[in-house]
């Protein structure tokens, strides 16, 4: 019986909460503090990422945008489907995104947008997605792990941060509250810090643990 317990523990897809080490592959955040504190010291890749925030324009695009830019270096697309305002495209440049790899979907319902993520990131040609979301059942949610885990992406789902409390199969889950960015869940233990503030950046948004202030709105609103 110690035998077959020890050979599951040494089963690459199977996490300990007690291991700083990742169980899938990451991704650079573009923030040192931060990366410090996440298991395997970014984003993880073949995994779902939950961003819950009080209201678009936190700076939880920002956020994400050096991880995206990374995602695309081997060619592969940036999809961003049903964000709530227009992608501002001289921001997405300025913060090394190739536009001409770059695409936005608007979806009508929940469901198509829901249903169009699975497909990109099914399809392997996205190195990363955002789809942002409302209320969403858990099986929905777990359909988009599993895409992301076949396609080898960067997948972010937004939500409001009323879903933070809430039951989620994503890897990693964090949300914004004003300025300040909480870790709410991820496969392993974190580093010393589980809390963050964005510090307003000419380039975007800067992670640190000490108290500032920021708000960066990285769309162009629409009218």
């Amino acid at each position: 019986m110690a035998a077959s317990i020890e050979s599951l523990l040494t089963r690459p897809d199977l996490w300990r909460a007690g291991d700083r080490h990742a169980t899938t592959p990451v991704i650079a955040s573009g923030h040192r503090e931060l990366d410090a504190a996440l298991p395997g010291g970014g984003w993880p890749l073949q995994a779902l990422t939950e961003v819950c925030h009080a209201r678009p324009g936190l700076g939880e695009l920002s956020l994400m945008l050096p991880a995206f830019a990374r995602a695309m270096d081997d060619k592969r697309w940036l999809l961003f489907v049903s964000a709530p305002h227009l992608p501002y495209a001289p921001a997405l440049a300025d913060a090394g995104i190739d536009l001409e790899r770059f695409a936005h979907l608007r979806c009508a319902t929940s469901e198509q947008a829901l249903w169009a993520a699975e497909q990109a990131l099914r399809s392997g040609v996205c190195g990363a997605l955002a789809l942002w979301l409302g209320h969403a059942e858990t099986n929905a949610l777990r359909r988009l792990q599993l895409a992301a885990e076949s396609g080898r992406s960067l997948a972010v789902l937004y939500r409001p941060l009323a879903h933070a409390d809430q039951a989620s199969p994503a890897a990693l889950r964090i949300a914004l509250e004003g300025e300040q960015l909480r870790i709410v869940k991820c496969r392993g233990a974190l580093g010393d810090v589980a809390r963050f503030v964005l510090r307003r950046t000419p380039h975007g948004v800067s992670v640190h643990s000490e108290l500032a202030a920021a708000r960066v709105v990285p769309f162009a609103r629409s009218r």
